[in-house]
């Protein structure tokens, strides 16, 4: 098993970003602000923000990852693949991470949050779901991150996974232009729950995971309230001043469920955003 390192209090954490994208780059931006050493890896040159260090490299190409900082004490895993298929989702979250881990000093690094998804939960038919509850994916995505996940957690390095539910926020605000043109379709009965975390607390939460002293091996990341998504959209529709949407199936390859971020608030974890009905409002008025 990889030796572990005390965090120290004394000196600046030194924090990489495996893919700083959207969230990973409020991810550094959050951590810069905390007085942490930040250095953001990405494919592309594109800048990551005032304060973190661009380290431009590919994660499933093992030789563009031999100049890595000498001495990484903290890892944050959340890459996005070019396509949606299997092959793109297996390079990246699978061979990307033994690539990664390779290349760094194992003796230095103290911890690493791999960024998940709530895809590896199947049907539940709306029942809660915590970190307790056997991941049963419908999908080739849930299916290359559970078998990510697993293959982590057999290293023995000190590694927590943080299942993130649907995104939303700036950026991200497709929802409304299908709800105003009429092509959103939502199925009433029986209800489908739809989950959500807004952008902002996806990366407060994933700063927050690093911090802890003892965190758990998995955490839910999600907001407070679960929703019918018959009612989200119902409701959403109705601030924008779109008629409410027509019944049609429900969505595919995700199952209806309620996620629980219990555990999460018991850490001390609190989201800015508790009900995505109040974050939605807020984009409408930006």
């Amino acid at each position: 098993m990889p030796a572990t390192t005390e965090i120290s209090d004394k000196q600046a954490q030194r924090v990489l970003i495996a893919g700083c994208g959207d969230v990973g780059t409020r991810v550094a931006q959050l951590l810069h602000s905390s007085g942490a050493e930040v250095w953001g890896l990405k494919r592309s040159g594109a800048p990551v923000g005032a304060g973190i260090t661009l380290l431009q490299a590919d994660l499933t190409d093992a030789n563009s990852l031999r100049k890595l900082p000498g001495r990484i004490d903290q890892v944050v895993y959340l890459p996005t693949p070019d396509t949606r298929d299997r092959a793109a989702y297996y390079h990246v979250f699978v061979q990307g991470l033994q690539n990664l881990l390779q290349a760094l000093d194992k003796q230095k690094l103290q911890r690493i949050v791999f960024v998940s998804s709530s895809a590896v939960y199947g049907e539940h038919n709306g029942d809660w779901v915590d970190e307790n509850t056997p991941a049963s994916p419908l999908g080739f995505n849930g299916e290359v991150l559970l078998e990510a996940e697993q293959w982590l957690a057999g290293t023995g390095y000190p590694a927590t996974v943080l299942r993130l539910a649907g995104l939303y926020g700036p950026g991200r605000t497709e929802l409304f232009e299908r709800l105003r043109s009429g092509r959103a379709r939502v199925r009433s009965e029986p209800p489908f729950w739809s989950n959500r975390v807004h952008v902002d607390d996806a990366a407060a939460a994933i700063v927050h995971v690093l911090g802890l002293r003892e965190p758990a091996t998995l955490y839910l990341g999600v907001d407070n309230t679960p929703l019918p998504i018959a009612q989200l959209y119902g409701e959403l529709a109705h601030r924008l001043g779109a008629p409410a949407p027509a019944e049609g199936p429900a969505p595919q390859g995700i199952g209806s469920k309620r996620l629980s971020n219990a555990r999460l608030l018991a850490s001390g974890f609190s989201p800015r955003w508790p009900d995505s009905r109040g974050g939605y409002a807020a984009l409408m008025n930006t």
